[in-house]
């Protein structure tokens, strides 16, 4: 599967923006994706998952409520909504697919991984 995310750019606090990921190479409806991002001279951590038929997902405490994740099985594309963005969610931004049970929160759980965009929000 090869993985194309887009979307960051530079916003203010308060804004919101959405990433997308396109997949393309192998049947996108198999897999459970992920979102991750890794801060300047941070190591990079889990955002949020959504199982490969969307019916469920998951956030990082730190997004919960702000973040939503949704996908188009027809589109072969994951999204990634995220409102009231703060400063702290400044990172570069990486959509993951996971072809096998795991713990989706793990990035050793992800087979395959997006080139990343990145994402400033200013004060």
């Amino acid at each position: 599967v090869q993985l194309q995310a887009s979307g960051g750019g530079l916003v203010q606090a308060g804004d919101s923006l959405r990433l997308s990921c396109a997949a393309s190479g192998r049947p996108f409806s198999n897999y459970a994706m992920g979102w991750f991002r890794q801060a300047p001279g941070k190591e990079r951590e889990f955002v949020g998952a959504m199982s490969w038929s969307g019916t469920s997902s998951n956030y990082a405490t730190s997004v919960k409520g702000r973040f939503t994740i949704s996908r188009d099985n027809t589109k072969n594309t994951v999204y990634l909504q995220m409102n009231s963005l703060k400063p702290g969610d400044t990172a570069k931004y990486y959509c993951a697919a996971r072809g096998k049970a795991g713990d989706y929160s793990s990035e050793s759980a992800y087979d395959y991984w997006g080139q990343g965009t990145l994402v400033t929000v200013s004060s």
